[in-house]
């Protein structure tokens, strides 16, 4: 076996091979990853858990109070189809504002020709009184 140093017959710079041979490290990669495979647990997807045996125990459903005030087209409310004022308004707010579970809820109709004004002091009113279960319901005459 020859070994050749350099080219003696030209005055060229030899090449010089300047790339790694990455072939044994990608071999060795491999070897590692698929032992780091092997060796992580088998992981089970699920919760165990202690349920109780038996029958639920029955659940009783209890219908909410609702309140209904209507505000019609020239600013008249009207509280369960009963007009009041403005005084009597906020005292039965203040009634329907009492904390608890059996707070009533008060649903707010406006007609569709009110004037916002007299929609935005009902819902002030409400708000600031503590009534918390309150929601607007009749939107559906409002679209075009």
């Amino acid at each position: 076996m020859g070994m050749n140093v350099g080219s003696s017959s030209s005055g060229d710079e030899a090449d010089v091979m300047m790339d790694v041979n990455t072939t044994p490290l990608i071999d060795v990669m491999l070897v590692l990853l698929v032992m780091l495979i092997i060796t992580i647990p088998i992981q089970l997807h699920s919760v165990n858990m202690n349920m109780p045996n038996g029958a639920p125990p029955p659940t009783e459903v209890k219908e909410p109070v609702v309140v209904e005030i209507f505000i019609d087209f020239d600013g008249t409310v009207l509280w369960n189809n009963e007009q009041i004022d403005k005084n009597q308004l906020e005292a039965r707010l203040i009634e329907a504002a009492k904390p608890g579970p059996d707070q009533p809820e008060v649903h707010i109709k406006p007609n569709k020709l009110v004037d916002y004004g007299r929609v935005a002091m009902v819902l002030a009113a409400a708000q600031r009184l503590g009534v918390t279960k309150m929601g607007i319901v009749g939107n559906e005459q409002f679209v075009k």
